[in-house]
């Protein structure tokens, strides 16, 4: 899906940044495959390099962390164990996803915060592919409490818990509690679910785990 940007001033040490104008969540491009998640898109900053971010201060543990790119994700609840690897933009300006070849390995969006900055750290997955589940099968079965662990390339372990989980019909995206790099440290599981409605909207809706930073393990 194609939208229009507006460019915003970068402040100091930061690169110039855009938001599409758009507002709504689409999940595309891998339908015709049967998998669960195609790309996301939606108003999301651009945020540059992530070590230009400084740190800053968090309820959870003392600073905030850094930057440093996330490398592995544990989500006991659910059973998931899986790497995690950087996704960009995909031509069309949505966040990119893994291949369906690795639909057991998440991605965690590079333009935004890494888990433990301060902000809304982004982490996609696929629900499901021709040959079964995916990484994020179960994640609609997350409930309050649940952790979630991220391990950074750092060595340090940020420990999220899980504050709600919700779908959004795919034109109802909340764009501001999913995407940004102000407040604490947080972060969004997303996948596909609902009702499978096929074309190139594959699942009705889109399911958003939403957690916030709740421990830091420092190296």
């Amino acid at each position: 899906m194609a939208s229009a940007r507006v460019a915003r001033p970068a402040g100091p040490g930061r690169r110039p940044w855009s938001v599409p104008v758009a507002v709504i969540m689409v999940l595309v491009g891998v339908f015709a495959t049967g998998a669960g998640l195609g790309r996301t898109g939606g108003p999301f900053e651009s945020a540059g390099d992530a070590a230009d971010r400084p740190a800053s201060s968090s309820a959870a543990d003392g600073p905030a962390l850094a930057a440093s790119r996330p490398v592995a994700l544990s989500v006991p609840a659910i059973r998931v164990a899986a790497p995690v690897e950087p996704v960009g933009q995909a031509p069309d300006g949505s966040i990119d996803v893994p291949p369906l070849a690795r639909a057991d390995e998440t991605g965690w969006y590079d333009h935004g915060p890494t888990p433990g900055e301060p902000g809304r750290a982004v982490v996609v997955g696929h629900v499901d592919t021709r040959s079964g589940p995916a990484v994020f099968h179960e994640l609609a079965a997350l409930t309050v409490g649940d952790r979630i662990e991220v391990t950074r390339d750092d060595r340090s372990v940020v420990v999220f818990a899980v504050d709600s989980v919700e779908y959004f019909g795919k034109d109802e995206l909340p764009a501001d509690r999913v995407y940004g790099d102000d407040g604490p440290p947080e972060l969004r599981l997303i996948t596909c679910g609902g009702q499978w409605v096929g074309g190139r909207t594959g699942y009705a809706d889109n399911v958003i785990a939403f957690a916030s930073l709740v421990q830091t393990r420092r190296p």
